[in-house]
């Protein structure tokens, strides 16, 4: 049993935070995001995972590792040129020929993947897709299946008029079980998407295909500024299973700080007194002067926050710096962004 992860993508939905930081390593409560998806599949037993890279590979590997501490083989496999979802997947595996699950890498979840492998054994499926059920699926693609759980046909993102009337509100969750015999229906070589080629093909060619509905689970696509930002406060809330958290590393809090024991605090960081943090994350080396408030917020590593400065519901990304008394609020800021004291964003 294999485990690929689809971390080529450029992150365009999620900038600017990934522009100088590809989508797959943004840290996620300081720990880069791969790593909790490379976690949930140790955790089912598999141990050889390979990375299929693009934008930026040489971060990720630097960053990531051999990941021997999740004892666990990594293998990093670099596209010559983009070539989609399903076609990352032929490059990657087509030398491995075993049966193997497929992370989108923009996914986080605290699915227990060995249920998902028993059901695909189970049903001695080919191919088996998991799905999760969402209120809104007009951003999505839907999956509609018959009472045996076979896949029987795509939906992409219905219009809003067209919701209440599906039968259906489960979509693709961007995590697959494929026998290698799926990679003999994908062209070698060519760009080609699971959603739009691939899936239609395994339907064309009659090879069992069966859904499996996560239930009681957590599951949400992170690749938006605001998905990202939910995905902490559902950590922060615990709604995400199944992780250890560290809340606070070795850091310096002013007696007078308060920091709420919801915020988690990276090492390194220095808190001055009467600043206020609630229920947020501060990353390495963040400097948060007097008097200023930090909520419900994510802040990047080597970022200084001024004194009397406001932050709330945004992300502040690597090394910014935050003028005296500036406001930010429901915003996005990349990397190395300053604001001069008393803006308003």
């Amino acid at each position: 049993m294999q485990a690929l992860i689809l971390a080529g993508g450029k992150g365009t939905r999620l900038r600017p935070l990934t522009v100088y930081t590809p989508k797959p390593i943004v840290p996620v409560l300081n720990k880069p995001f791969l790593l909790y998806q490379i976690e949930i599949l140790q955790r089912a037993g598999i141990r050889d995972i390979t990375l299929s890279l693009n934008y930026q590979p040489d971060k990720i590997e630097q960053l990531v590792g051999n990941a021997a501490e999740y004892g666990v083989n990594l293998r990093f496999v670099t596209e010559p040129s983009p070539m989609g979802t399903g076609g990352a997947y032929k490059y990657a595996a087509d030398d491995i020929r075993e049966t193997t699950v497929v992370f989108n890498g923009d996914i986080l979840t605290d699915l227990d993947v060995a249920k998902l492998i028993e059901w695909h054994q189970e049903k001695k499926s080919e191919a088996t897709l998991a799905l999760f059920p969402v209120e809104n699926p007009a951003a999505y693609g839907l999956v509609e299946t018959d009472a045996d759980d076979r896949v029987l046909q795509f939906r992409e993102k219905p219009k809003l008029e067209e919701v209440a009337a599906l039968t259906t509100k489960n979509i693709n969750a961007g995590i697959y079980i494929l026998e290698p015999t799926v990679l003999d229906l994908i062209p070698k070589n060519e760009n080609c998407s699971f959603e739009y080629n691939v899936f239609p093909e395994i339907l064309r060619s009659q090879k069992p295909f069966h859904a499996f509905v996560i239930e009681n689970n957590y599951w949400r696509d992170i690749g938006t500024p605001t998905s990202y930002l939910q995905a902490h406060h559902d950590f922060l809330s615990g709604k995400i299973k199944n992780f250890t958290l560290e809340n606070f590393a070795e850091s310096d809090i002013a007696t007078a700080a308060i920091v709420d024991k919801t915020s988690v605090v990276g090492a390194n960081c220095i808190i001055k007194p009467n600043a206020r943090i609630v229920n947020s994350v501060l990353g390495e080396g963040v400097l948060v002067e007097e008097k200023a408030v930090i909520e419900n917020s994510v802040i990047w590593s080597h970022a200084r926050i001024s004194s009397q400065a406001e932050i709330r519901n945004s992300i502040v990304g690597r090394g910014c710096h935050i003028g005296k008394n500036a406001s930010v609020t429901n915003a996005v800021l990349g990397d190395k962004t300053s604001l001069t004291d008393y803006t308003k964003v």
